[in-house]
């Protein structure tokens, strides 16, 4: 166990419609999904992202970053990071990238699992993803011996 203190975080998965989000803390290393931010273009309702920030308190910000399988950046990566910097420049609080390559997946075959349809414009799974992200930072973060 790290002898860091406990770290609370929101992470992002960010897409163009929706914008999924995630909480969760270090102590513990758990996350769990909240409700989808709604985008449009990728730019959320600031008024709505600044009340949840209120009511987690995190001390930090993640944003799912997509690279593509090579490692290097995609294009929509670039609009992710621009995401995070407008995050930072709104909040004041650290944002973190961290790679989500596989995210997407996991989380569509976790919502198959659940019962989902498949019709994910109608039900995103967005905040499926941005909980694996998070859960990804957490470990990496403080792995186990």
């Amino acid at each position: 166990m790290s002898d860091r203190k406990p770290v609370t975080a929101i992470a992002f998965d960010f897409g163009t419609g929706s914008i999924g989000v995630a909480f969760g803390q270090s102590l513990t290393g758990s996350a769990r999904e909240l409700r989808p931010l709604p985008a449009r273009d990728g730019k959320p309702d600031w008024t709505r992202l600044q009340k949840l920030l209120d009511e987690w308190q995190p001390h930090i910000l993640l944003v799912g970053l997509p690279l593509n399988m090579d490692g290097s950046e995609s294009a929509f990566g670039a609009r992710a990071r621009k995401f995070g910097q407008r995050l930072h420049g709104r909040t004041g609080l650290p944002v973190d990238y961290v790679d989500e390559r596989l995210s997407t997946r996991a989380a569509k075959e976790e919502a198959r699992e659940r019962g989902h349809r498949g019709n994910y414009a109608d039900d995103p799974v967005d905040s499926i993803a941005a909980r694996i992200i998070l859960e990804d930072w957490l470990r990496a973060r403080d792995p186990q011996p």
